[in-house]
C-alpha cells in the first residue's frame, strides 16, 4: 500500500492497484503502460488490464492490473540491507534500469518545451516552504544555509537544460522492486505529493530523485540498523557513483547522451530534499532526520555561505 493507492495480490497471479480515490480520465499510467510495452521495455510488472467506470458522468480509471513478480521487496527493504551489508553491486543494474526506461519514455511525442523558468520557480518556492514549515533546531540550521540552498539552484533557471522527456516522476528506490528475475520499476502514476507537475522534465530529474534516495537508504542504515555514519555515507557515494555511471554508459551507447544535462543533478537533488522536508511536516514528521541528515552531509559545519 502506498499514500493513494491500495494494492491487491490475487493468486499470486495478478496484482490490482485500486486508486483511491478513482481518477479522471485521461490518465497517464494507460499511456505509458502502452507505450513501454511497444518500445520493448520489459523491466516492469507486465501491464494486463486498466479497469474504468463513468462515474458522476465522467469515465475515471479505476484500477489497474498487472503481473505479479515474485519474491518481490522493494527499496526500502532490500537496498537497506544492501547498505548495512555495504555492497554497492545492485546500482550499475539499477542505473541500466533507469536509462532504458528513459530511452523508452523519450520516444513519446514531446509538447512544445515550455522553457526553464518555472523550474528554477518551483525549486524556490519549495525551499522557501521547507523553511517555513521546519522547526526548531534543525530549522535553525536550514535557515543558516538557506543562502547555499538557493545557489543550487540557480541552474534551473538558465537556458541548456537538455530536452523535455515523459519522466517516471517519482523514480526512487521505493519504487523499484528486487525479484526473482532482477529489479522492475513500478508506479508510472507521477509525484502523489506534487499539484500538477508537468509529465515531461528533463532526465535529471529523475535521476537527482533516485541519487538522493540512496543518500536516504544510507540514513535509514544509520537510525534503523545502526550503521556507522561514516560507512553509511561511503556507502551512499560509491553505490550513487555505480549508478551515474552506468546509466551514463547506457545512454551514450544507445545514441541518447544527450538526454542527461549532469549540470541539473544537483540543482534537483536540493529540490528534492526540501520536498522530502515539506513531506515529512506535512505527512510523517518522523522521516525529517533522513534529509536533514542528507543535507548536513552535503553542508558540514565550516560551509556556511
Amino acid at each position: 500500500m502506498d499514500q493513494t493507492n491500495y494494492s491487491v495480490v490475487v493468486g499470486e497471479r495478478v496484482v490490482v492497484k485500486w486508486l483511491t480515490p478513482p481518477q479522471p480520465l485521461p490518465h497517464p499510467t494507460p499511456e505509458v503502460f502502452a507505450h513501454l510495452v511497444e518500445a520493448g521495455f520489459n523491466d516492469t510488472a507486465p501491464p494486463y488490464a486498466a479497469l474504468t467506470a463513468v462515474l458522476n458522468g465522467r469515465p475515471h480509471l479505476l484500477a489497474l492490473v498487472t503481473g505479479y513478480l515474485p519474491d518481490a521487496r522493494d527499496g526500502w527493504e532490500w537496498c537497506v540491507d544492501e547498505a548495512v551489508a555495504g555492497t554497492t553491486d545492485f546500482a550499475g543494474r539499477i542505473g541500466r534500469l533507469a536509462a532504458d526506461l528513459h530511452l523508452a519514455l523519450s520516444t513519446l511525442p514531446t509538447p512544445p518545451a515550455a522553457g526553464t523558468p518555472e523550474l528554477a520557480e518551483r525549486a524556490g518556492a519549495a525551499l522557501e516552504e521547507a523553511l517555513r514549515l521546519t522547526g526548531g533546531e534543525d530549522g535553525a540550521w536550514l535557515a543558516a544555509r538557506a543562502a547555499n540552498l538557493g545557489n543550487e539552484l540557480v541552474r534551473l533557471g538558465e537556458t541548456g537544460s537538455g530536452p523535455r522527456i515523459r519522466i517516471h516522476g517519482d523514480l526512487h528506490v521505493g519504487q523499484i522492486l528486487q525479484w526473482r528475475d532482477g529489479y522492475a520499476v513500478i508506479d508510472f502514476d507521477g509525484n502523489p505529493t506534487v499539484a500538477e507537475a508537468d509529465p515531461y522534465q528533463p532526465a535529471a530529474r529523475d535521476v537527482a530523485q533516485l541519487t538522493t534516495s540512496l543518500e536516504h537508504v544510507a540514513q535509514v542504515a544509520i537510525k534503523r540498523r545502526d550503521t556507522p555514519p561514516d560507512r553509511a555515507a561511503a556507502w551512499a557515494a560509491k553505490a550513487r557513483a555505480a549508478l551515474l555511471t552506468t546509466y551514463k554508459t547506457r545512454l551514450a551507447d544507445k545514441g541518447g547522451a544527450d538526454l542527461l544535462d549532469e549540470t541539473l543533478l544537483r540543482p534537483f537533488e536540493v529540490e528534492q530534499e526540501c520536498r522530502e522536508l515539506i513531506y515529512a511536516a506535512r505527512h510523517l514528521p518522523r522521516w525529517r532526520y533522513a534529509p536533514m541528515g542528507v543535507l548536513r552531509t552535503w553542508y558540514p559545519e565550516e560551509n556556511i555561505a
